[in-house]
């Protein structure tokens, strides 16, 4: 906590990326921007940003030259692409039964899901400063490991869990995006999510083709799904007349809401309400 941050941004005279450009020419650094491609680009292994030059409009279609990790989805190969995906305790393990740590698999994704035009994602985003900015993002491995961690999870974890783990995923995603990771909070939610995960252990196969990344099998030793129960032909799960006392009970409330829309409450709009019970002595 007491490590001094040093930001050369905000303490030199550098106020644009032209100023900068002309910084690092002065100063023989080289740099792969230029004045004609001066994005302001932020790498990691799960993603690659572009924000500024053309993307300040908003209407405009970035440039193709733009993009880095992914070609075109018109451009993507004419057959899809199929690859399989292990994880246990929610932590993907293996890419088409190879094992792999977590760089090698996620290099690997990123390599042939940029191949097919996956995971290019334009989008305006709200700053924690109240202002909006328009970048492009380039994530082939992330969307394809988001997507079939999704559908696992739609396998091994209660309709509870998942709807409210959904709520939990938006206040984890805002602590992360306005730089609040060390807090309590994100401890908390974090220990909520490794519960969650104790089960989705299982494979999802997915489909890549020119941009779109499709779950198309799921398998999984915890599975909630079951063909058995699940089937709409004839089974002896249940009696389907014991739906008729649910629905009743299930609608009651809903029933007695449009009962009162209907019959009303006997009062007019313009009925004076009783303040007397509110005088003071």
């Amino acid at each position: 906590p007491r490590l001094q941050v040093i930001a050369p941004w905000r303490e030199w005279s550098i106020r644009s990326r032209e100023d900068a450009l002309e910084y690092a020419a002065a100063h023989d650094i080289p740099v792969s921007q230029n004045k004609k491609s001066i994005y302001s680009r932020d790498r990691n292994l799960w993603h690659i940003s572009h924000e500024g030059g053309c993307l300040e409009d908003p209407w405009q279609e970035p440039q193709e030259d733009m993009f880095v990790l992914s070609v075109r989805p018109e451009d993507a190969p004419d057959e899809p692409a199929y690859v399989v995906i292990d994880f246990r305790e929610g932590c993907p393990v293996r890419m088409d039964g190879v094992s792999m740590g977590p760089v090698e698999l996620l290099t690997a994704l990123n390599h042939l899901g940029g191949q097919h035009g996956i995971g290019r994602v334009d989008m305006v985003e709200n700053r924690l400063v109240g202002i909006k900015s328009h970048g492009v993002y380039e994530t082939p491995g992330g969307t394809i490991l988001y997507k079939a961690h999704q559908g696992l999870e739609e396998l091994c974890l209660s309709g509870d869990i998942m709807h409210y783990k959904d709520l939990l995923a938006q206040q984890y995603a805002e602590l992360v995006y306005n730089g609040r990771w060390f807090t309590p909070l994100r401890e908390a939610i974090d220990a909520f999510v490794r519960v969650t995960q104790q089960t989705v252990t299982g494979a999802v196969r997915l489909k890549l083709y020119k941009g779109s990344c499709t779950v198309v099998g799921r398998k999984s030793p915890y599975s909630l799904y079951r063909e058995d129960y699940a089937t709409f032909g004839a089974d002896d799960v249940y009696d389907q007349q014991d739906a008729e006392g649910f629905i009743n009970l299930y609608g009651l409330s809903m029933k007695v809401r449009a009962l009162l829309n209907v019959e009303g409450t006997g009062k007019t709009e313009l009925d004076e309400p009783d303040y007397s019970a509110f005088k003071r002595d």
